[in-house]
């Protein structure tokens, strides 16, 4: 990414000094040392100074994690699901009910392909209408056998597509926002990537709503907020920073109960410890939350959303 640029010559030279060291069968571990050592304070300097647009710039970062690396790290005995019993399946939402330490639960999260063709298979993680009314099946699914849901969101926004519009796009969008805020069973989602738009919100209504330390969660992306608001798009990096879109940010405006730690330099660089990360907090927040009685679930729920906002009276 733009702002890693003074890692390159760094990595390259602990890439070659490694090769070098293998071809020639010369023991070059200090030197080695001594330079990963030096990455690491510049991935800490990098890294605690990042601007929101920056964050951006890593929450959409190709090597992320996506749900179904999650799935595969966390998960036992996953059973994927598919179709909406309407119309189709919608490879953009993936779900299914797996065991997280031995604890039944219903997982659903947007996916994103890793190259071209995967990601025109999924869309590019942007559902269809079919895909929210999979996710709601699939909720309805554990509100019956009262399991926990796990959300994991992760897309640019829910699909602006002609034929997703004449689906209903924003009824099914709508329609979750209802049915998730009066599930009869525990909530909980994470924002692991990009959480864009009524796409995102669409799994976001929960009893605990997290945020990976580099990811972002917004009503509109940087650049439409940008051709909206500014009338031009190549001032995204502004709008990335008015909009507040960072975990941190949205802490401190109540929209988010917490923030889970990333590995240094991103969850990319370290899929396994992301996981852990990840799973740690979650089981965390479903004991908290397990033993509720469903009225006390709900209502602390709808507290949670309407307490949040501020309005200034001044004139």
């Amino acid at each position: 990414m733009e702002f890693e640029k003074k890692l390159k010559d760094i990595e390259i030279k602990i890439e070659e000094l490694k090769e070098f060291s293998k071809e020639k069968e010369i023991d070059l571990s200090i030197e080695i040392e001594k330079l990963e050592i030096e990455k690491e304070k510049i991935l800490v300097e990098i890294y605690k100074n990042l601007s929101s647009w920056e964050k951006v710039s890593v929450a959409r970062h190709p090597k992320r994690p996506y749900t179904l690396d999650y799935i595969e790290q966390i998960v036992e005995d996953f059973e994927e699901l598919h179709g909406d019993r309407l119309f189709k399946d919608d490879p953009a939402i993936v779900g299914g009910i797996g065991k997280i330490e031995g604890n039944r639960f219903v997982i659903i999260g947007h996916q994103k392909g890793r190259d071209m063709e995967s990601n025109i298979y999924r869309n590019f993680g942007m559902a269809n209408p079919e895909g929210y009314r999979k996710a709601l099946r699939l909720m309805k699914l554990a509100e019956r056998f009262k399991l926990p849901v796990l959300t994991l969101i992760d897309t640019a926004g829910a699909y602006p597509g002609i034929d997703a519009e004449k689906h209903g796009q924003g009824e099914a969008i709508a329609r979750n926002l209802m049915e998730m805020a009066g599930l009869s069973t525990p909530i909980i989602a994470v924002v692991i990537g990009e959480g864009g738009s009524g796409g995102a919100l669409a799994l976001g209504v929960a009893d605990r709503v997290f945020m990976l330390e580099n990811s972002v969660y917004s009503v509109i992306s940087p650049e439409g907020c940008a051709a909206i608001l500014y009338k031009d798009a190549a001032r995204a990096q502004q709008a990335a920073n008015d909009l507040k879109i960072s975990a941190d940010q949205l802490k401190k405006l109540g929209v988010i109960d917490d923030i889970i730690v990333e590995p240094l330099g991103g969850a990319h660089r370290d899929h396994e410890m992301m996981a852990s990360n990840l799973k740690t907090k979650v089981l965390e927040a479903y004991k908290e939350i397990k033993d509720l009685t469903i009225i006390e679930l709900k209502d602390k729920r709808y507290e949670k959303f309407r307490k949040m906002g501020e309005v200034n009276q001044e004139v």
